[in-house]
């Protein structure tokens, strides 16, 4: 058995995520296997392993962090939403159903046994293992039959410290009205507590401190000042779409339409990162702009709902106009598929089975089916000759006159396809725009300057040891791994 410890949060949105990280490369640093796991998580975010499953992307950012591979055993459930009220089941890796929201809140407990037999091999191959919570405990309301917070904590038997974000307000009354609600068995694993997201001089928070020490009975485990670089980092939630923040005088625009259920939007970064780039991520709402370079639709986790919502959005006239006056437009995975001419869905993968028109820029035409391709690639970029590392995780196949003129070759087989004019391109690949070379000659296409090469992968990693670096300036370590070890004791 491994120490562990479960970070858990008085909400969402509090910097769970980025804490797992900081600690799990400050840990790694000071010669520690470390091992992130999340028991259950929500995104349609989400990263294929090199054991063929999908997880979400802060574990795989997290078991970079680790300097380690990702397993689908660290988030061996996730749940990647398909409409307000559903989302697709992936158990450890694997497409198991689609339920409704009161479906999974009644069979949730069901997928307990294998969450914990996920938890059982990173306990056994790590020293430390980092959990991570999804929400807050304090939702008691969704306490009963729990597999993601408090009952995995009770269930794997380990101690748990509580995250607040200070910069949201009222951070005593998180913390404190976490405790006041939760039941006394359930406080009784939270160990210590970290305040994060300070902006300031953390020696103002003082009086706060002993206010929260006396109220919970528990140490302050670090006050974690405000990580700006943060943004550097791929994210999960879609609402970081919402806080790209788009450059000025830049060489090349590329507008990204917000689709409803955009997916694994982490394509974006290496791209918002680029210093001839500037991104616009077009709100719904707004016209997609007419002078962007190139248009870019993004991954989905329901192409025919999105590509009926690009209509209602009135973007299906500004794309069509935009090739019209030869611009650029690339297509990627579900946004590839809308390009085509038809989407046939004839078994109801994604609702009533039936076919769906689509935007006609590529001639090819898409049939749905329920098996899913997950696979790591590596692949050769017909136009340049670049070779370009990613994933593909799509269900369906693309076939057609356009796919003579493949976007990329595959191990030996074809992948996506471009239009007879050049403009338009479509390709099932994610994470390509991570390959420095592939990026840089595929922006020089689109009109940028020749200039040095950003090296993405490289500026991820460079982050990561700062977070750590952060953590281990503002954060306990000793006594966080002295709680994490605690569970050998007591187990």
């Amino acid at each position: 058995m491994s120490a562990a410890l479960m970070i858990q949060g008085t909400g969402s949105d509090v910097g769970k995520s980025l804490i797992v990280a900081g600690l799990a490369r400050a840990y790694t640093a000071r010669g520690l296997a470390v091992r992130p796991f999340k028991p259950q998580n929500m995104s349609n975010n989400a990263a294929v392993t090199a054991d063929g499953g999908e997880i979400g992307r802060a574990q795989a950012l997290q078991a970079r962090a680790c300097k380690t591979q990702p397993t689908v055993h660290m988030n061996p459930v996730l749940l990647k939403p398909e409409t307000e009220t559903g989302a697709q089941v992936i158990v450890q890796g694997k497409r198991q159903a689609s339920m409704t929201a009161s479906e999974w809140m009644r069979r949730r407990i069901d997928f307990l046994p294998s969450v914990l037999s996920s938890f059982s091999l990173l306990d056994d191959e790590a020293d430390l293992v980092l959990v991570e919570g999804a929400g807050s405990p304090a939702e008691v309301n969704l306490r009963d039959s729990d597999i993601a917070n408090m009952g995995f904590a009770h269930a794997g038997n380990v101690p748990v410290i509580l995250v607040g974000d200070i910069h949201r307000g009222g951070v005593i009354a998180s913390i404190v009205g976490t405790f006041a609600v939760i039941s006394p068995d359930d406080a009784s694993r939270i160990s210590a507590f970290l305040v994060n997201n300070f902006h300031g001089d953390p020696e103002l928070f003082a009086d706060g401190v002993r206010t929260l020490e006396e109220r919970t009975g528990r140490p302050c485990a670090g006050i974690v000042p405000h990580f700006s670089d943060a943004t550097k980092l791929p994210a999960e939630d879609a609402m970081a779409l919402d806080r790209v923040k788009t450059q000025t005088g830049s060489a090349i625009k590329i507008a990204v339409p917000r689709l409803s259920r955009i997916a694994n939007f982490d394509d974006l970064d290496p791209l918002a990162h680029s210093p001839n780039v500037t991104l616009e991520i077009v709100q719904p709402g707004r016209p997609i702009p007419g002078d962007a370079d190139l248009i870019l639709l993004a991954g989905t986790k329901s192409t025919v709902g999105d590509l009926a919502y690009v209509r209602d959005q009135g973007w299906d006239i500004d794309i069509v106009s935009a090739v019209r006056q030869g611009r650029r437009v690339l297509g990627l995975c579900g946004g590839y598929q809308m390009l085509g001419r038809v989407i046939h869905d004839p078994d109801g993968v994604e609702g009533s089975p039936g076919s769906a028109e689509g935007l006609g820029l590529l001639d090819v035409e898409t049939t749905l089916t329920g098996d899913k391709t997950l696979e790591t690639i590596t692949a050769t970029h017909l136009a340049s000759g670049e070779t370009m590392a990613g994933y593909e995780i799509h269900l369906g196949r693309t076939e057609g006159v356009d796919c003579a003129c493949p976007f990329a070759e595959v191990s030996g087989r074809k992948d996506g396809a471009v239009s007879a004019s050049g403009l338009v391109a479509g390709t099932y690949l994610h994470g390509i725009f991570s390959s420095d070379a592939f990026r840089a000659a595929w922006l020089k296409d689109l009109g940028a300057p020749d200039g040095p090469v950003d090296a993405y992968d490289a500026m991820i990693d460079a982050t990561l040891d700062a977070l750590a670096a952060h953590m281990e300036a503002h954060v306990d370590l000793d006594l966080l791994l002295d709680i994490a070890s605690s569970r050998e004791v007591t187990a």
